[in-house]
């Protein structure tokens, strides 16, 4: 049993930070009290690669953070022995605690590297996965982005003129060549054009919205609390499965500021339900003078075809009378996250003059990625499959998805030898990020197993470089194949080499 002599022995053998920092191969650590953490990072003589790169005030953060762990667990044993109880300690002796803290600080290292964003291999089979960042951006969507974010850009400047000029010019051109609406914005998202639409036209005044669309969105987001923050009367009507045209009617009085109409896109309510109209809301808006205002969630546009199913269309909302309409960009639209808002160009200007559409606007990275994103469903739809991936994934035959996913498992099974299996099995892939609820697309998944459970698998999977997310289903690890992007397969087969 240990004592509490041998406990303040230990206590005394507990490395300090600068010898710590010495093992660690800080040979710069004054520069980094200087406050240069920037200028060097530690080189790792430990030889693990999890430090490599990390700035050195991080790394001291570490090592105090090990420290403080041993600490504690002196101190319980302290307590424990005091009390007559065993007191196991983790290390003893100064060369013991040094590998002991220096275990913790490259566990500290592997928690930084996993909680960064980083890019992953998306086997879901969910295409708008919004813990994995919803749509993948075309490819010169991407080249817009850098070329933005690398350098210089004329994001506020007419280049003919040389004179200043509103960031959101390009995109205000874009929309009504897209939409067919006299005018449009775009800001960082949809939740976000909501906020400021309420705000600029009924801050201190009423909005009449149906019970059935008092949605909960991602994150535990309540339209009636994003209403309340942006200072509206919330006006309910109607029932929470049936509202009528009627019910919106008796309640428009001297404050009504705006008609609200919310599509559920991440739910639907079937059975003995009836809703007013687009067409009905746009006309009582019309002759009542009150703006009809509705939020698409995810947004199809007419450019998708039949790929949206049953969706209502921006165009055709818009055709049906609704003065302003919201809708976002990284869904169906296959753009960066942002909330556009397209309309009358009365309401668009009076909502882009508000001083929160500031508060909301998007970065040049983002208007560069979106301008380009939406120049491409200017063009031929045939092209849109080819250069948009997430119409190529709304849209691609089962019969190609199945050639892909033959493809994957006959790699796989070659790299991974006789000890695994490796079959490709029906699927149901989503599309996810709240668009097309209830919606699945046939697909076609690899099913793998072998020596390894289906959670350690996965999990280790997650753990590769690039991380390889698949999913568990009915105690099977599948891979569907419809969310591969080009190279993934690479990626997967020496994700599963490294498990070998």
């Amino acid at each position: 049993m240990t004592d509490e002599a041998e406990i303040a022995r230990e206590y005394r053998e507990l490395p300090s930070v600068d010898l710590l920092l010495e093992r660690l191969g800080d040979a710069e650590r004054s520069r980094a009290e200087a406050g240069m953490e920037g200028a060097r990072t530690v080189v790792d003589a430990e030889g693990s690669r999890s430090l490599a790169g990390a700035p050195r005030l991080l790394v001291r953060d570490w090592v105090r953070r090990g420290l403080e762990e041993a600490r504690s667990a002196l101190a319980t044993a302290r307590t424990a022995a005091a009390n007559g109880d065993p007191a196991e300690l983790p290390a003893r002796g100064r060369e013991a605690w040094i590998t002991w803290v220096l275990a913790r600080v490259d566990e500290f290292a592997a928690e930084r590297s996993d909680g960064m964003l980083q890019r992953v291999v998306n086997a879901t089979g969910v295409l708008l996965h919004t813990n994995l960042g919803r749509a993948p951006l075309p490819g010169s969507a991407l080249d817009a982005y850098l070329q933005a974010g690398t350098g210089y850009c004329s994001l506020e400047m007419d280049l003919a003129s040389g004179q200043r000029r509103s960031r959101l010019a390009p995109i205000r051109r874009l929309l009504p060549l897209l939409t067919g609406a006299e005018s449009g914005i775009a800001v960082h998202n949809t939740a976000a054009a909501v906020f400021l639409t309420l705000s600029a036209l009924a801050r201190g005044r009423e909005v009449i919205v149906s019970r059935a669309h008092l949605v909960e969105i991602g994150g535990s987001f309540r339209l009636p609390d994003i209403m309340e923050a942006a200072g509206v009367r919330l006006v309910e009507v109607g029932a929470t499965n049936r509202t009528r045209i009627g019910d919106y009617e008796a309640k428009i009085g001297p404050d009504t500021a705006l008609l609200l109409k919310v599509h559920p896109s991440n739910f639907k309510m079937v059975g003995f339900t009836e809703e007013a109209s687009t067409e009905e809301l746009a006309a009582l808006g019309a002759k009542h003078g009150v703006p009809f205002f509705e939020d698409l969630g995810s947004g199809a546009l007419r450019q998708h075809g039949d790929l949206t199913l049953d969706e209502p269309r921006v165009q055709d909302t818009l055709v049906a009378g609704a003065d302003i309409v919201a809708f976002s960009g990284d869904k169906l639209l296959g753009a960066p996250q942002a909330g556009i808002l397209v309309g009358k160009k009365s309401w668009i200007d009076r909502i882009s003059k508000d001083p929160v559409a500031r508060i909301v606007r998007l970065d040049k990275t983002a208007l560069a990625a979106l301008e380009r994103t939406i120049e491409l469903y200017l063009g031929d739809p045939a092209e849109l499959r080819a250069r948009v991936p997430m119409v190529r994934m709304l849209s691609e035959p089962l019969e190609e998805v199945e050639a892909r996913a033959n493809s994957l498992a006959a790699d796989l099974q070659s790299a991974l030898g006789s000890g695994w299996r490796c079959i490709v099995v029906p699927s149901a892939a989503e599309v996810g990020g709240g668009s097309l609820p209830g919606q699945e697309l046939p697909s076609r998944a690899v099913e793998i197993s072998g020596p390894l459970s289906v959670q350690e698998l996965s999990r280790r999977l997650r753990s590769a470089c690039p991380p390889v997310v698949g999913r568990i289903e009915k105690d099977r690890f599948l891979l569907d194949v419809r969310t591969l992007l080009t190279g993934d397969d690479v990626d997967i087969v020496n994700a599963m080499e490294g498990l070998r």
